[in-house]
């Protein structure tokens, strides 16, 4: 399918001990015999070689060359890696090399492009190869892992058969009606099938945001009244100084970001201005600023001053945090007249702070039942759940199921775009566009 052979650095662009230049395509092996001391043109696939680069007679780096012949390889091509020492100029020189007998430089992804039109991976794969690249967090390397494994697949599976075998009975109704041993479907029939794929579809979704959010942090949104220790807090639980500590009220008037981990859970914390009334201009920016970080938080962590009673400031924060998911945390444990969740953020005692956020969110669910691993995936689910639903909806007017299978298909179609089975070259150059140079 590919004509070229292509090369590129897979490793990142700076010194360092090792640097890989990958190849792939027919003449990968035969471009790189041109420039390699040893003998490689009949060597066995999935071996090491020892020996130079040489240009001309002229040896450029002492190198270890992998051979991976097709199709066991990542392409499905024949694949060779130069492993060399890592200072930018000689990688970037064998590139070079590489370059200048035969080979083509790959564009961002070609690599994972030509494993996935190859069949090597489905489009969920290749998507989870980049997720298992920019991970910052234990859950979103468990998830791509899953996804290279190939969970999404076997997650839509199902669904898909279920779908395949509606239209099947659906098609064998219209192309052969006067069969007396073929089943006449009905939409009393099909309803009941209907529904139970709708069932699957939203635990799929709920799973799959849920782990979304995982994935890329849990937005948290530290508030309170001025004063009451928020940037402390902060500072308790990011173990640095980053939020500025006085005992003025309104000292924090612009937001104070910061992540940390606890256990494998990744919090995107946001320390916000004290909400209050000010007259103060710049104050009152911050306290908007607040109000939107608040409207858009997944988690708040409202922290309340433990030595004394609630107060009308208290009580107008409990009310505009009720639907959200939250923590009630009392400040000054040494002083706290409240039951609850009681911490020092002063004295970075906040270990039942941390218990608590743990107890909170559950992640074996997650861990232990595969999910969709980004928005688009959710996007083509949610698209097959509306085309499913409009089909319902016209069974439950009287249709008949030759008229509603339009829109079946079409939810069969948008399953089968998430794995790439259906899709557009551009939608693909895009998606491909995004991956590491060398991937």
């Amino acid at each position: 399918m590919f004509e070229k052979t292509i090369a590129a650095i897979s490793t990142p662009l700076q010194d360092g001990a090792i640097s890989i230049i990958r190849i792939s395509g027919n003449e990968a092996i035969s471009i790189v015999q041109k420039l390699f001391s040893g003998n490689i043109f009949d060597a066995k696939s999935h071996t090491i070689h020892y020996g130079f680069i040489m240009d001309g007679n002229q040896p450029v780096d002492e190198v270890l060359v992998s051979i991976f012949r097709a199709p066991k390889t990542y392409t499905r091509e024949d694949v060779v890696e130069i492993n060399c020492h890592g200072g930018v100029f000689i990688t970037r020189k064998i590139l070079s090399l590489v370059l200048s007998n035969g080979a083509t430089l790959a564009r961002p992804g070609e690599f994972s492009m030509r494993a996935f039109y190859n069949g090597r991976i489905d489009l969920s794969q290749a998507e989870a190869i980049q997720d298992m690249i920019s991970a910052s967090n234990d859950t979103a390397s468990k998830m791509a892992i899953y996804g290279i494994q190939g969970s999404v697949k076997k997650l839509l599976q199902p669904l898909i058969d279920g779908i395949m075998d509606i239209i099947a009975q659906i098609e064998v109704n219209i192309d052969y009606p006067e069969y007396e041993d073929v089943q006449q479907l009905t939409t009393s029939e099909l309803k009941p099938k209907t529904k139970k794929w709708l069932e699957q579809i939203d635990q799929i979704l709920q799973r799959s945001q849920s782990g979304q959010m995982y994935k890329k942090g849990i937005d948290t949104v530290i508030v309170g009244k001025p004063n009451v220790g928020k940037s402390s807090l902060l500072n308790a639980l990011l173990d640095e100084d980053k939020a500025i500590v006085t005992d003025i009220a309104g000292t924090t008037r612009d937001i104070v970001e910061g992540k940390i981990h606890i256990g494998s859970l990744q919090l995107n914390l946001i320390d916000t201005a004290g909400i209050r009334q000010s007259d103060d201009k710049i104050e009152q920016i911050g306290i908007e600023k607040s109000q939107e970080k608040l409207s858009k938080a997944q988690l708040v962590i409202l922290l309340l001053d433990g030595s004394s009673p609630l107060d009308s400031q208290d009580q107008m924060l409990m009310e505009m945090t009720k639907d959200k998911q939250r923590l009630i945390v009392y400040n000054k444990s040494d002083l706290n007249k409240h039951d609850g969740i009681c911490i020092s953020a002063k004295q970075h005692e906040i270990q039942p702070l941390l218990d608590a956020i743990l107890n909170l969110y559950d992640q074996n669910l997650l861990i232990e039942n595969p999910v969709l691993s980004n928005e688009r995936q959710i996007g083509l689910l949610m698209n097959a759940k509306e085309d499913m639903e409009r089909a319902y909806q016209a069974m439950e007017i009287g249709m008949e199921p030759d008229l509603v299978e339009i829109d079946i298909q079409m939810a069969h179609d948008h399953l089968k775009e998430i794995l790439g089975e259906v899709h557009r070259e551009d939608l693909l150059d895009t998606l491909f566009s995004k991956f590491c140079l060398g991937k």
